[in-house]
């Protein structure tokens, strides 16, 4: 009621940023400019209006993901000084044009009600503040002041003085309570749930008809890999078991079991994991098998599982065909990360095979390293012909995948404001031991 015209002002600050610790990045350093608007005069008792006005945030959207429209939300804190002591809460809506990559961050005007409670001169200064980013995953990016800041904005309160003291701020504007990267995880491998050594006997075949099942050796698979925010090793326990079915056998690919957690929220039906089996030995070629989307999502800090990988392998050739852990393949939200295990990974399952019409067969197999299950350099095609489960893209994997710590890890990361999205090892994983 007694609130004077709007008054603004704008001040500048040397600001350190800190990414999600799931990206892998380092701080940013750069410079805040806010424009904070409050009305001039006031009196005691007043409820008034502030304003944050982000002129510019402390670093660029990096070149790397363009950000939606509507996905960026700030929240931030302004300290209340002078006549009145306290810190008001400040929060923005997620409103943002279409953020191209390498471009200034768009920030919504954040907002807060500050009570005045003392007659005198009050004063108001920005300091840290938080971007949310909604896609492709839920991800905050936590900016603080690294020098002292001068006020942007005083508001003259007039009045009988006697009331109430100044801690009274904040308004109820909430930051946001986004989830942070705060669970890392980063680097943790999963080498160390060995149980390698659960061989089963029986991987050989009579040749007899449909139905009969194969158990194969679980192998600790070390996979190479390269995804957008740097190249990561990582050790899995893999094994691969067959079901004859008339000449072909149904395969399913199962990881050990493992411990970790998702290091972001995950939303339902966006992680899908594949792999090539290398086939060796008699038979040269590989095998696509695929496993469901993730039916949930899945929240920061909650162990996540990697499904099944099912396809079938329909020989192309007779004798003593060896199955070996392949290139590791997970799409997820638009992107693609490959995995590469190492040339000296073991084979996991062999069968006795029965050469196939257009079956798989023909040298074109990864690496071209028979029966060992060796050379599994991912530079192989599928062979024409080779039965395979839908799903499976080419994956060119000359290259270096991406999996981090046992997991597929789609990284894309985006800094300030950023999304940083990690397509992460689906733990917990379910297996056989």
């Amino acid at each position: 009621m007694g609130a004077g015209t709007a008054r603004a002002a704008e001040v500048s600050y040397a600001t350190e940023c800190l990414p999600p610790p799931i990206s892998g990045l380092p701080p940013v350093e750069g410079t805040t400019t806010v424009d904070v608007q409050a009305p001039a005069t006031a009196k005691v008792g007043d409820e008034v209006e502030v304003v944050w006005k982000t002129v510019q945030a402390a670093s660029k959207n990096p070149p790397i993901l363009d950000l939606e429209e509507n996905t960026v939300k700030p929240t931030g804190t302004i300290t209340v000084g002078g006549a009145q002591t306290g810190e008001l809460a400040m929060e923005g809506p997620r409103e943002n044009p279409a953020i191209p990559k390498d471009s200034p961050m768009k920030l919504s005007d954040m907002k807060g009600k500050l009570k005045l409670t003392q007659a005198g001169e009050v004063t108001l200064t920005p300091g840290a503040y938080n971007i949310n980013v909604s896609k492709p995953l839920s991800t905050d990016t936590k900016c603080s002041a690294k020098e002292a800041v001068k006020a942007a904005a005083t508001i003259k309160v007039t009045g009988s003085g006697g009331t109430t003291t100044g801690g009274s701020t904040t308004g109820g504007n909430t930051t946001g309570g986004n989830t942070t990267g705060g669970n890392t995880t980063g680097g943790n491998t999963t080498g160390g749930n060995t149980t390698g050594g659960n061989t089963t006997g029986g991987n050989t075949t009579g040749g007899g008809g449909g139905g009969d099942s194969y158990t194969g050796k679980e192998v600790q698979v070390a996979y190479a890999c390269k995804t957008p925010i740097g190249d990561k090793n990582a050790t899995s326990p893999v094994q691969i078991n067959a079901v004859k079915n008339g000449g072909s056998f149904d395969l399913t690919v199962k990881f050990g079991k493992s411990v970790m957690d998702s290091p972001a929220d995950i939303p339902a039906d966006s992680v899908k994991p594949s792999m090539d089996v290398k086939v060796g030995g008699a038979d040269k070629g590989t095998v696509a098998v695929t496993g469901p989307t993730n039916k949930g999502p899945i929240k920061s800090g909650d162990p996540i599982e990697i499904p099944d990988l099912t396809g079938t392998y329909k020989p192309g050739a007779s004798g003593k065909s060896t199955l070996t852990p392949g290139v590791l393949t997970v799409k997820a939200l638009g992107t693609t990360t490959t995995c590469t295990p190492a040339k000296d990974t073991q084979v996991s399952l062999e069968l006795d095979t029965t050469a196939q019409s257009n079956g798989t067969s023909g040298g074109n197999s990864s690496g071209g390293n028979g029966s060992s299950g060796s050379g599994s350099s991912g530079g192989g095609t599928t062979s024409s012909g080779a039965s395979t489960s839908g799903g499976l893209a080419e994956t060119g994997a000359s290259d270096h995948g991406g999996l981090k710590a046992l997991g597929l890890v789609a990284g894309t990361a985006i800094l300030l404001g950023a999304a940083v999205f990690t397509l992460t090892p689906w733990r917990k994983l379910r297996g056989t031991r």
